[in-house]
C-alpha cells in the first residue's frame, strides 16, 4: 500500500511523505505508482527547482519526502494541488494508496 502523509504546522502544509508500493503490477508496469511517483516528483520540483523554496527533499525505492523550510506559504497552492490529486486517487484504489494528514 502508498501511504502519503501531508504534513501541517499550524495553518501551513510544510511538505510531505510517500511511501510504499501499490503492487497492482510488476515493477515497471504499475500505473498506480507511475501516477503517484509523479505527482510527488513534480511538486519537490517546483517547490525546489521553479520556486526556489528553502527544502530538503529526499527520495529513495518507493519513498519520498518533502520538507520546506522557509516560507512554507508560497507552497499551499501546490501542496494544496497535490493532496487533492491523492485524494482523488484515493477514492479510485482505496485499497492501494491512503492519504492522511498529520500535525507538528
Amino acid at each position: 500500500m502508498i501511504r502519503i502523509s501531508f504534513i501541517k504546522k499550524g495553518d501551513f502544509f510544510t511538505g510531505f511523505e510517500c511511501k510504499g508500493h501499490s503492487n497492482l503490477g510488476e515493477e515497471g508496469t504499475d500505473i498506480l505508482c507511475a501516477f503517484v511517483s509523479s505527482a510527488c516528483y513534480m511538486t519537490a520540483n517546483t517547490v525546489t527547482e521553479v520556486m526556489r523554496l528553502n527544502a530538503d527533499a529526499r527520495d529513495a525505492d518507493g519513498y519520498m519526502r518533502l520538507d520546506i523550510k522557509d516560507s512554507p506559504e508560497k507552497a499551499q497552492d501546490i501542496l494544496k494541488g497535490m493532496l487533492l490529486h491523492m485524494t482523488e486517487l484515493q477514492k479510485d484504489y482505496p485499497d492501494e494508496i491512503k492519504v492522511i494528514t498529520t500535525e507538528e
